[in-house]
């Protein structure tokens, strides 16, 4: 893990600096951004990961730097958006518990008066909207439970923010997925708990979704995966959301014959938001006793830990 830390850093070019930079005599319209410096004596490879979280943002919002067309607290926006990448790239990839460096960030922007909106609203393009290859709902919770009670955003912006925050709070990494019946190709009514298998790929879909069909090429190009299927230690179950039934019927056959494919006969999954699916395809990922190993995942995702498990 370590070393692809240290690739993913070297790729972004996030340089941690020696020291502090020197004080200038009057703050100029445009300045670089300012890297965090890792204290020398935090030597423990985890511990400099997590403590460059936590303080990635301090130097930010530190001086008397404008805000404008072009800037954010004086930095090129383009820079400030690369460097949202690469501290979304740090959470979603090397921090178990985001709840930290998440809280250390709202409270540097929340402290940084015109700096406050953009950054709010880089946060959650990066963290939070669903073409976003560096989602993530675990980071997005911490930062949408505290917008809704900050009194920087607006009564009907917290309001949005309550919602984001519940619907993040939904089949968490670590809680067993919320269990419903569909019914099945062959018109079988079943539940998605009685499926066996030490994994399941649980997908929610639509043949007609260029997306999934992007998908299904990209999975079957992976020998790894239909190896793992083949044992019966991996399952992928494909579930269509939506009332155009008949629709879903006429293609359904498109879909792989080893896969579990079939829809929500009492659509539950979209009406009652016992699944919270803004995009699809949505893909869990979900271990043999049904907790969640990773929600709303990336195809990516979901590769790399499906051949964790096949070396095991």
């Amino acid at each position: 893990m370590m070393r692809k830390f240290a690739l993913a850093i070297a790729i972004a070019a996030l340089v941690f600096s020696c020291g502090p930079r020197k004080k200038q005599a009057s703050a100029p319209i445009s300045r670089e951004f300012p890297q965090v410096v890792i204290p020398a004596m935090v030597e423990d490879e985890t511990d400099r990961i997590n403590y460059a979280a936590e303080h990635f943002w301090d130097a930010f919002v530190k001086g008397d730097y404008p805000t404008d067309s072009l800037h954010i607290a004086g930095v090129e926006k383009d820079e400030v958006e690369r460097q949202m990448g690469v501290f979304a790239t740090i959470l979603s990839s090397y921090i178990q518990q985001p709840e930290k460096a998440m809280g250390a960030f709202f409270e540097r922007i929340s402290a940084a008066e015109d700096a406050f909106e953009p950054m709010t609203e880089l946060a959650a393009k990066y963290f939070y909207d669903p073409n976003s290859p560096l989602r993530s709902e675990e980071c997005w919770l911490p930062m949408a439970t505290r917008l809704s009670r900050s009194p920087l955003v607006d009564e009907a912006s917290r309001g949005r923010y309550a919602w984001q925050a519940r619907m993040c709070s939904l089949n968490r990494p670590g809680t067993v997925a919320a269990d419903f019946s569909f019914t099945d190709i062959s018109g079988r009514r079943r539940t998605m708990h009685s499926i066996k298998a030490d994994m399941l790929l649980l997908i929610f879909g639509n043949p007609d979704c260029s997306a999934c069909k992007e998908l299904l090429e990209t999975m079957g190009s992976y020998p790894e995966i239909s190896a793992l299927e083949a044992s019966g230690k991996l399952k992928v179950a494909d579930i269509f959301i939506d009332r155009e039934v008949d629709a879903w019927k006429a293609k359904a056959a498109t879909y792989p014959k080893n896969w579990i494919n079939g829809y929500d006969h009492n659509f539950t999954i979209r009406e009652d938001l016992i699944y919270n699916v803004r995009a699809i395809p949505s893909l869990y990922l979900l271990d043999s006793s049904k907790k969640v190993i990773l929600k709303d995942a990336t195809v990516e995702q979901v590769l790399q830990v499906v051949r964790q498990m096949g070396h095991q």
